[in-house]
Parts: structure tokens; sequence; C-alpha cells
């Protein structure tokens, strides 16, 4: 599974005109589900999600997670993130999970998320044409992956 982190002082999807989530301060998600993965790449990729320290401390230096920080997240499927680049100019998307799966891990994904911070955590809609607006903090992103099994 592979996550794009972006911390962000707010953070909406809208689907069809309509906000359908939105966060403050916190951090947006990108997420795509690989072909092989399962359980263990979403319960190791949602540790490393919520432990990834992106917020300053008192001092100034990243040291500090989004649950440290009482940060909200905002989770958003994308499956373009598991394409593979390497050669040419279309991309191809023989790396990503098929859609069931992917909808499945996708869901059990954000139901840990928010089993794990209760309130904080917003999520757009699987497979719908999503506006994603953001401000990105810093700018900073980090790209974050569990190998598949």
């Amino acid at each position: 599974m592979i996550a794009l982190i972006q911390r962000v002082s707010r953070a909406q999807v809208d689907v069809g005109g309509e906000t359908i989530a939105a966060i403050a301060r916190g951090i947006l998600v990108f997420v795509a589900v690989e072909r092989g993965d399962g359980e263990a790449q979403l319960h190791r990729l949602w540790a490393r999600v919520c432990g990834y320290r992106v917020f300053a401390d008192a001092r100034g230096r990243m040291n500090l997670n989004v649950i440290e920080t009482d940060g909200e997240i905002l989770l958003v499927h994308q499956f373009t993130l598991a394409a593979d680049t390497d050669r040419g100019l279309r991309p191809s998307f023989s790396r990503a999970a098929p859609a069931e799966l992917g909808r499945m891990l996708y869901g059990q994904f954000v139901t840990l998320a928010r089993r794990a911070l209760p309130g904080r955590v917003a999520s757009g809609r699987f497979g719908a044409d999503m506006q994603v607006q953001l401000t990105n903090d810093g700018p900073v992103t980090f790209w974050l992956r569990t190998a598949p099994g």
C-alpha cells in the first residue's frame, strides 16, 4: 500500500459540487492499494501514517505526529499512486489492486483510522470524481509504501 502524506492547514473533498469531507490542521493522506496487499500492509501503513513525525516541536524540529498534535486526518483513495511510470509517456496501472480489493482495503483503512481517532478522521468517496482542495503547510509532503505481500 502507498500513502502520500501532506501536512495541511486545511483540506476538503468535494463531489458533485458538494463538500463531503473537510479538516482543519492535520494531514491529507492519499491512499493506493497495490496487487498483493492485504491486512498486514494495511496495519503497517496505518502505523506509519499516524506515527510519522511531520509537525514541529517547541524547537522547530519535525518530531511530532498527527496524534501528538491533536491534528485531523483526511483520507482520499487515489489508485493512480500505484501507477508504473518507468517507461513511455502513458502510465500503466498493472500494479494497482483490482477495484474490489482496493475498495475493501481502503474501507478497512478508514475504519481503522476512525476507531483510533474518533471524530478526527474524514474520508473521500472511493471511485468518485473528487475535487480536493488543500493548503499544504510547509510545503511538507512524504511518500510512504509498504511492500505488497
